[in-house]
């Protein structure tokens, strides 16, 4: 559903009004959840994966969800609604960057996502937050919370008529400051700073939010001194794999030499860089190691460049991208190893998602990745952050050795049964929803000076 074809949001079962709200206090009563996503890439990408499956967890312990999204739209299971709050889609391929004919523009903010994006920033956190905001406001009363995933923009301050829980996976100030140290001269500088602008916003928001949300521990310090959010505003909810989805399977043959990563973005942070460095030095001992990344670089990108560089042509490297959800957990079946190599993770959901399949994991200490993959030797091997010559030497020692590999895969398969799974994150999360909705419910109580 689109929301401007709407006047008050979508109507359930036959309602002609919308339900009352949970009373204060119930602790177990059902809630009215508000979810926003102002991006949400149902291939890859953190924030789509983290709606379509607390989405659905949520809707599992009976609350009542309705996610509110810009494109690319996420992907949601279990019957849970999505509206439709459309942006310009100036990224979209096969044409990112685009000029919108005369008749697409709608409003002011549609003038001012075109403005910002042909001065070289990044409009959307900020036009989706302007749009969300004016949408809630108008739906006054329909919820009984708002959760926002990582938009921060100034369209979210105020009264939208329910608190707001805001997720924050990590602060984007930390990519802003990898992609500074790796740019190579003052022009990719500068327009490294005027991409990341929107940070400056995102600080100045998130220092005005009640009720912060994040993943782990890691990024709870980084939110702090990056953002200068106070400590006690921010709740740890870790997040986990589908461990129904991303499971064992032994009738799926291992493909020999088989390395599978997840890149998202043709970013430093990513480390991708560092993974094709590792496999050219792999391969002098070990040709039949190739790697298989979840994903696509740019053409001329870094990572294209290192693959060209290394000689790494041919079956080497090979990329995939928008397979479906049984071919993605097909593909990390088959391979022989996974490999995280990012510099810094907020949390690392791909590293959670192969352990969950029993694949062993070589992965690095960057940000919040120790958190998930566990101490080295016991769940994983790992490496320090963008050191291709350590990458190399674990992968090469899991290649080698099917008795390592076996014990890895199944210690990090029951450590993802332990900790991170989704139906955790939804309980955890419905108890901060719980807090924030008391919180407001105290101050509105409070006899005004």
């Amino acid at each position: 559903m689109t929301a401007e074809a709407i006047d008050a949001g979508p109507r359930r079962d036959g309602d002609s009004a919308p339900r009352a709200a949970a009373p204060a206090g119930a602790d177990d009563a059902p809630l009215r959840i508000a979810l926003l996503s102002y991006k949400g890439n149902p291939f890859c990408g953190g924030q789509g994966v983290y709606v379509r499956h607390l989405s659905r967890e949520l809707a599992r312990l009976g609350h009542t969800v309705e996610v509110i999204g810009a494109q690319p739209y996420p992907v949601l299971d279990g019957g849970v609604p999505l509206t439709e709050l459309p942006s310009l889609d100036l990224y979209r391929q096969p044409d990112p960057f685009r000029t919108p004919r005369r008749g697409e523009y709608r409003d002011w903010v549609d003038v001012l996502e075109v403005a910002t994006m042909w001065t070289g920033g990044f409009p959307e956190p900020l036009t989706f937050s302007l749009r969300a905001g004016r949408h809630l406001r108008a739906r006054r009363g329909e919820f009984d919370v708002i959760h926002d995933n990582q938009t921060l923009g100034y369209g979210l301050l105020g009264d939208l008529g329910a608190p707001l829980v805001t997720t924050v996976h990590h602060p984007i100030t930390v990519d802003r400051r990898l992609e500074l140290d790796a740019a190579a001269d003052w022009k990719r500088r500068a327009s490294v700073r005027r991409w990341y602008a929107f940070t400056r916003m995102q600080k100045r928001v998130a220092r005005r939010l009640p009720s912060v949300l994040t993943v782990s521990g890691s990024s709870r310090a980084e939110i702090t001194e990056d953002l200068g959010v106070a400590p006690e505003r921010i709740r740890v909810v870790h997040i986990g794999a589908d461990t129904d989805l991303w499971s064992p399977d032994p009738a799926v043959p291992e493909a020999p030499g088989r390395i599978v990563t997840t890149s998202s973005a043709d970013v430093p942070l990513k480390g991708l860089v560092h993974l094709v460095e590792a496999l050219a030095k792999l391969r002098t001992e070990n040709p039949d190691a190739h790697l298989v990344v979840v994903g696509r670089p740019a053409e001329d990108g870094p990572v294209a460049q290192a693959i060209e560089r290394y000689g790494l042509g041919g079956d080497a490297v090979t990329f995939v991208k928008g397979v479906s959800d049984a071919e993605l957990v097909d593909l990390y079946r088959s391979a022989q190893v996974a490999c995280v190599p990012s510099l810094y993770e907020g949390f690392s959901l791909p590293a959670a998602e192969a352990m969950a399949t029993g694949t062993p994991l070589v992965a690095t200490t960057g940000g919040a990745i120790p958190e998930v993959s566990g101490r080295d030797g016991d769940t994983c091997l790992a490496v320090p952050p963008g050191d291709a010559g350590a990458l190399a030497q674990a992968l090469g020692r899991l290649l080698a050795e099917p008795a390592l590999r076996a014990r890895l895969g199944a210690a990090g398969r029951t450590r993802v049964l332990e900790r991170f799974t989704w139906a955790r994150a939804a309980q955890g999360t419905a108890e901060l929803y719980r807090e924030a909705i008391a919180a407001r419910t105290a101050a509105g109580a409070r006899p005004r000076r």
